[in-house]
């Protein structure tokens, strides 16, 4: 048996084949303060309350005393009163799923509910949709990512059990029009959430935004991630309901089996308390102060970044960004040989060492097509490294200028659904997924994805993804 610093030495080994979660080279995925005290600070958290069980309150009462206080500390932040409750969750899909759950438990209208949403709206509402059986209808935005509030409203109607509104979208960072859809989804007696997982913990302190937050009349909901910028490890999320009755809705609990009584207000049972104390004492140690301190820094690279982009031949910013995050797209108003294919940047971007994330085209329901873009989440962290992380996105710009972006492959045709073995070898006949993993290059796989019908992408990449942690 190998002992414990063998084992140890073997993980970092493992670990060292990571993109890095530190030092501002990946931008997304990972939230860096660049304060390592914070770090320092989780990390002994967690070790505190590691053998604890999340699942009972009542017996590790460490667990209701941190909740109650992150919950007060969130609703105070995110506009709420006193009328506002809510729970800690594993993550922003769970607590997005949670507010799905709760508006179908609380429906009560006619036919199959439906949740209303921007198409821009996260994935977690369409795997909530999914698992919960509501109609999920997607309403077309704008080529900046913007939709229309009138859009909205005008599908709103007696089976609408939800319609949710982004602080910002993942995609582009749009700033849905929070206000005008919450009070006419008050008007009309329709529960509104706004899905502020990302944007929850720095919009309170970002300049000039709209009104967003549980402080707009007819907001019920609101999900806010801590393990974004709250800077605690993942994962660990708020969700913040308006109404006790209402909330209670989202628990599961069942006297009726021999064991003993199972109350949960969130999907799981046991689970860590880590992510929880992490999250506290990460709270404890910024306050306001300290969350609105990193705040500013994000927004002083992001401004930095949305300039250096627009004064990049080729490039340009999607839309009119909110929050520290943006898109990036092609600028197809210059001729071919100017332009830059935003996927082979940022593929380029990563052989320079900086991760940048790709999103694929997308022709919407009303023919409207939005962009092939490229993805940065911006950090505190990102400030310090904005000289380096300039030169290197000029750099792939420049390299890449002209390459005309990459194509689909001629695919066979496909008849039926694909079984794992088929799937896997239409993967490996384009020269995916050989080896077990991803190619070097993602633009070619990007460029897949945007030509398949999307159950066939969705089944390939299930494919692929599977067979990278298959034994």
């Amino acid at each position: 048996m190998p002992s414990n610093d063998e084992i140890l030495a073997q993980l970092a080994s493992l670990r060292s084949a990571d993109a890095p979660t530190h030092g501002g080279r990946v931008l997304s995925y990972v939230y860096d303060s660049g304060l390592a005290e914070l770090d320092e600070l989780a990390a002994a958290a967690m070790r505190l309350v590691q053998p604890v069980n999340g699942l009972d309150p009542t017996t590790f009462t460490s667990v209701a005393v941190m909740e109650r206080e992150l919950v007060g500390f969130a609703r105070s932040l995110l506009g709420g009163d006193e009328d506002v409750v809510g729970s800690v969750t594993t993550g922003g899909t769970e607590s997005c799923l949670l507010a799905v759950k709760t508006a179908r438990d609380n429906w009560s209208g006619p036919g199959t509910p439906r949740l209303l949403a921007p198409v821009t709206v996260h994935a977690a509402f369409h795997k909530a949709a999914h698992y919960f059986g509501l109609e999920l209808d997607l309403v077309p935005v704008d080529a900046s990512g913007a939709v229309s509030a009138s859009a909205l409203i005008e599908r709103m109607s007696p089976d609408v059990a939800l319609v949710v509104v982004s602080a910002p979208s993942y995609p582009h960072a749009a700033l849905d029009p929070v206000a005008l859809v919450a009070a006419a989804a008050l008007d009309r007696g329709i529960p509104c959430h706004v899905d502020a997982c990302i944007g929850g913990w720095v919009l309170p302190f970002w300049s000039e935004t709209e009104p967003w937050d549980l402080s707009v009349p007819g907001v019920t909901s609101l999900s806010a991630d801590l393990h974004k910028f709250g800077y605690a490890p993942k994962g660990v999320s708020v969700l913040l309901q308006r109404g006790r009755d209402r909330q209670r809705s989202q628990y599961f609990a069942t006297t009726r089996w021999p064991g003993y009584p199972v109350v949960n207000p969130t999907m799981l049972g046991s689970k860590s308390a880590g992510p929880l104390a992490a999250a506290w004492a990460i709270v404890q140690s910024l306050g306001r102060e300290g969350l609105a301190s990193l705040a500013e820094s994000c927004e002083r690279s992001t401004a930095s970044l949305v300039s250096l982009v627009g004064s990049i031949e080729g490039l340009r910013v999607v839309g009119n960004p909110v929050g520290p995050l943006l898109a990036v797209a092609a600028d197809l108003s210059l001729p071919a040989e100017r332009q830059v294919d935003p996927h082979h940047w940022a593929d380029q971007a990563r052989g320079l060492g900086w991760v940048l994330q790709l999103q694929p085209g997308m022709t919407q329901g009303d023919g409207t097509i939005l962009p092939r873009t490229t993805h940065l989440t911006i950090t505190p962290v990102t400030e310090g490294v904005l000289p380096a992380l300039s030169a290197a996105l000029v750099q792939a710009a420049d390299d890449v200028r002209g390459v005309a972006p990459a194509e689909a492959p001629p695919l066979p045709a496909l008849a039926g659904s694909l079984d794992s073995e088929t799937a896997f070898a239409l993967l490996q006949g384009l020269g995916i997924g050989a080896g077990g993993g991803l190619p070097e290059r993602m633009a070619p796989l990007l460029a897949l994805m945007e030509s398949l019908p999307a159950s066939v992408a969705e089944r390939l990449l299930v494919e692929l993804l599977a067979r990278v942690v298959e034994p």
